[in-house]
């Protein structure tokens, strides 16, 4: 199985620290962000992980280099100086990732999710993992119901964390979707919300709610607090 860490952002609400790092090579707990994710997807069985980068993109490959390290074999999908969004992200990476289903999992996150109770093969084209709505974004992102079916509205709203498995022909037909997207270098840049939300109403997105540990390391006051609580035990 392969993994796609989302890398790219510029981690304009974590400055001043970004200004030099990346995000997602920020330390918690006396590792970078992105160390936490390639440990355990090492330890479920993933080979290959592909990182998309954008902002200081050439600290990645410096830093973590090809992989070895974790038992992995990383390759780097470089987006060019400005980020791609998640959508176009995703979308430019589809070449190195194959043909079968994939783990995602954004770079500047820290959760306790067992990568290992994910499903390998989603039964449509997404498998989302969602949380509770975080005190920073109150309104949720889509709801879950009962059945395990992600749908773009709902009575029971969650976030969605950021972490899930996808199919690659997700993308199918993705123009009719998103038209006229934006073209930066020469790719197109655009969200994965509404590709999403197109599939939700056919019932091709399912998701599990993870009640355990989640931040979106978002600012300096969250990277601070997530690491007092790692290193706290």
């Amino acid at each position: 199985m392969r993994a796609l860490i989302f890398a790219a952002g510029l981690g304009e609400r974590m400055r001043p620290l970004t200004d030099t790092t990346p995000k997602p090579l920020l330390e918690v707990g006396g590792k970078r962000l992105i160390e936490w994710h390639l440990e355990k997807l090492a330890a479920i069985g993933v080979d290959d992980v592909v990182i998309n980068i954008s902002w200081l993109a050439d600290q990645f490959p410096a830093t973590l280099g090809d992989g070895s390290h974790w038992g992995l074999r990383i390759v780097y999908s470089h987006e060019g100086d400005t980020p791609l969004e998640t959508g176009g992200g995703m979308w430019n990476a589809l070449p190195l990732l194959g043909d079968d289903p994939f783990l995602l999992v954004n770079g500047d996150v820290w959760t306790d999710v067992d990568f290992a109770g994910l499903p390998r093969a989603p039964i449509g084209l997404a498998h989302l993992v969602m949380v509770d709505r975080p005190p920073q974004a109150t309104h949720g992102d889509f709801a879950l119901d009962d059945a395990g079916f992600v749908r773009a509205d709902g009575a029971h709203r969650l976030t969605y964390s950021g972490i899930g498995v996808y199919r690659p022909q997700l993308f199918e037909g993705w123009r009719q979707i998103v038209q006229a997207p934006a073209i930066v270098n020469g790719k197109p840049r655009f969200p994965l919300a509404p590709i999403l939300r197109a599939h939700m109403a056919d019932g091709r997105i399912t998701g599990q709610h993870h009640r355990g540990r989640w931040t979106d390391v978002g600012t300096p006051e969250r990277l601070a607090r997530v690491d007092a609580e790692l290193r706290g035990g």
